[in-house]
């Protein structure tokens, strides 16, 4: 009988253990041969650097003419939810629904959104809303509220805003 020598378990991936990794935009890092090696970036010459670095620049007056900003964005009529503390922020409106935590932010639009589940904690000031895709993913957000009695006024809110916006396809 022949025994191997060394680990017969196979590495693990994903983004567990590679942060960098997501599941069908990009390919795991072990799953890199050696034979493709690190990409290099083409050499550039000084000067070409620095004229790309000026046209990249734009003028500071067409600045404010091509992007408007989210604030000159004409608001709509309608109802609109806002929760935030220190790390978390949720705002729905009128073009769906965008949440912030840190650093990362995510929005989703009426059509992409399946379900929005609200969760409190038994203990604690802890509010939870959840948006359901209907490809049966989840993204939760839990926003720490000032005081348990502003439980029911997001509730109200946020019921307002899916009346006014949310339709569930009838299939």
């Amino acid at each position: 009988m022949e025994q191997r020598i060394g680990s017969s378990s196979q590495p693990l991936e994903g983004a567990g253990f590679d942060p960098a990794f997501i599941p069908g935009l990009t390919s795991p890092a072990s799953g890199r041969t050696k034979e493709d090696g690190p990409e290099k970036e083409p050499e550039v010459a000084a000067s070409e650097e620095v004229e790309e670095a000026e046209e990249a620049v734009p003028e500071p007056e067409d600045t404010a003419e091509a992007e408007p900003s989210e604030e000159e964005e004409p608001a709509a009529d309608g109802p609109v939810f806002e929760a935030s503390d220190r790390r978390a922020r949720l705002v729905a409106d009128h073009r769906g629904v965008r949440m912030s935590l840190d650093d990362q932010e995510c929005e989703f639009r009426w059509d992409e959104i399946g379900a929005v589940e609200t969760e409190t904690a038994r203990f604690g000031k802890r509010y939870t809303v959840t948006v359901h895709t209907p490809d049966r993913r989840w993204y939760p957000i839990e926003i720490e509220a000032p005081a348990r009695s502003r439980f029911k006024e997001w509730d109200e809110q946020l019921d307002a805003v899916l009346d006014a916006y949310f339709e569930e396809n009838a299939e």
